[in-house]
């Protein structure tokens, strides 16, 4: 029985992409009404359910797929944190100091220079520190990210403002690192420790941080994505999500896992669990974001052995324990988890953790999906041992990965930072993407921005070919963990939809499917990996409606 609704779009001459099976569809058009995809069959069928206000697209045979969804990104903070300098092309200290020095130079008198992406490689052997970068900011106020957004420099003058002339202590694992004196570097480890500089600092207006955001997220439309899943709710995110949603500017979906911190007590808790559902027609909170370690870079991530300067040996919560009781808290209640964990230990604990928490047994919540399916997940997962992997598959834990930070942070001949700290034997266990998949985990990819760049297809292309996507001549670091171009592409549509418990209502081209796609003049699954960045995205449709379109069609 044909569809007795007018449909609100139509995309005719299409080749319909299954990201399960890797192959099109029969049929060649579709229908989408009330944000859904009303009907599927062939140019004939789905022109004649056209109505004089349906918007007819010929595709001329470019290739649909289920819409990209983005596994691990923080929109808000990545807006206010990028509108800073850009030290992410910084090769070597020279370049970092003469971008500096640029920077300085249009700077007006007692203004902040704000920098971000700053990799902890250009100091070579040198210790991280703002002696390292020379007087270069001399009596300047600076504030630089490190680029895995976990750490920051701080001038002398930054620090001097901010009140910081000694170490620090907190309640998560974080330090103002100090010298034998005990006067700081410069380097501020963790949050909690950069938040004491980020106090003293001017902030963006709330309009200057809502016209950020929106500018980002058309960005992020525009190369294909239909969603994300937004891994904080800091500040004021919920309210920009909410103010944009409203006004119809959302043009990505989002999914928002707000942070669980150490010394959450029961009253914290509730209000996570309580703030569960909330949202609106394109953002919904669902989830808890919750932290078991820091980095490798910086020497906070929780290993099971320390590295080679013999840090990273504790865990971000100080005591292992409450992290444990928390998750088995919220799993009770239906809220789904997910864990920052890098090092091997830390990626134990929290399967661990959850282990514990599913022998409790829980019903379905507001954080969980549609079909009320409760999965936890693990963030990052950089390095772990043979017999974590099997868990995944038999906890039904998500493993969330990040393939760029492999291809551009490390190197395949392990002389870069991350993997010099590990050792060979443990950067030969870099980013497991193959092993988990093969094990049978569920995983996800996503960017981490604004760790790194959001454009799905580097992503997925990094997945692939895992090579620096600055010099592709260079050779791959673990080869034996790519994916295939299909794994690549599952990842992120039928993997994400499954992650969030919206197997059922997302993640293929279905009728009742939601109608969130990306077109591209080509299929992504037959274009080689070194070229998917650039492929075309043609078109993007978020809940029926045109996010991005190109002049061709």
């Amino acid at each position: 029985m044909p569809p007795t609704t007018s449909p609100s779009l139509v995309l005719l001459s299409a080749r319909l992409l299954d990201p399960v099976t890797g192959a099109f569809l029969p049929e060649s058009a579709l229908a989408v009404s009330g944000g859904r995809i009303l009907a599927l069959g062939d140019d004939r069928e789905m022109r004649a359910l056209a109505a004089s206000s349906t918007t007819v697209l010929d595709l001329k045979g470019a290739v649909v797929t289920p819409g990209l969804v983005d596994g691990h990104l923080h929109p808000v903070s990545g807006a206010e944190l990028t509108q800073g300098l850009d030290l992410s092309g910084c090769a070597d200290l020279d370049a970092v100091r003469d971008a500096l020095a640029r920077e300085i130079r249009g700077l007006a008198p007692g203004a902040w220079l704000r920098g971000w992406g700053l990799d902890p490689n250009v100091f070579g052997d040198r210790p991280v520190g703002t002696a390292a970068i020379g007087s270069v900011l001399d009596g300047i106020p600076a504030a630089l990210q490190m680029f895995d957004a976990h750490s920051m420099l701080a001038s002398p003058r930054a620090l001097e403002l901010a009140g910081v002339d000694g170490p620090r202590t907190f309640d998560q694992a974080a330090e103002v690192v100090c010298d034998a004196s005990g006067r700081p570097t410069g380097l501020l480890l963790e949050d909690a420790a950069c938040e004491l500089v980020e106090r003293a600092a001017p902030r963006p207006t709330r309009a200057e941080r809502r016209d950020q955001l929106a500018a980002v997220l058309r960005g992020m439309a525009a190369i294909g994505l239909t969603g994300g899943h937004a891994m904080d709710a800091n500040g004021e995110s919920l309210a920009l999500y909410a103010e944009l949603d409203a006004a119809g500017e959302l043009p990505v979906r989002l999914r928002v896992a707000p942070w669980c911190q150490p010394g959450t007590d029961a009253d914290g808790l509730r209000a996570l669990i309580e703030g569960q559902g909330a949202g609106g027609a394109l953002w919904r909170t669902a989830g808890v974001k919750l932290f078991m370690d820091g980095t490798i870079d910086n020497g906070t991530a929780w290993l099971e052995r320390p590295d080679c300067h013999g840090e990273s040996t504790h865990a971000f919560w100080p005591d292992p324990a409450a992290y444990t009781h928390i998750v088995g808290e919220l799993h009770r209640a239906g809220v789904p988890t997910a864990t920052h964990a890098i090092g091997d230990a830390a990626v134990r604990h929290v399967l661990d953790s959850v282990e514990k928490a599913l022998a409790t047994g829980a019903g379905g919540g507001a954080g969980a999906g549609a079909a009320g399916t409760l999965r936890h997940r693990v963030e990052h997962i950089e390095t772990v041992p043979d017999d974590t992997l099997r868990r995944f598959a038999e906890l039904d834990v998500i493993a969330s990965m990040q393939p760029t930070h492999c291809c551009d942070f490390t190197r395949a001949d392990h002389t870069d930072n991350w993997s010099r700290r590990l050792g060979d034997e443990r950067a030969g266990r870099a980013w497991r993407c193959r092993d988990l998949w093969d094990s049978g985990a569920t995983v996800v990819l996503g960017s981490d921005w604004p760790i790194a760049p959001y454009p799905p297809l580097a992503v997925m292309a990094g997945a692939r070919h895992r090579r620096p996507s600055r010099d592709l001549s260079q050779a791959p670091h673990g080869p034996e963990q790519a994916l295939s171009a299909l794994e690549a592409l599952q990842g992120m549509t039928v993997n994400a939809a499954r992650a969030a418990g919206d197997e059922h209502e997302a993640g293929r081209i279905r009728v009742g499917h939601r109608a969130d796609l990306t077109v591209f003049a080509e299929s992504p699954l037959d274009t080689a990996a070194t070229e998917l960045p650039e492929l075309p995205v043609l078109l993007t449709v978020l809940d029926g409606g045109t996010t991005h379109r190109d002049a061709s069609l």
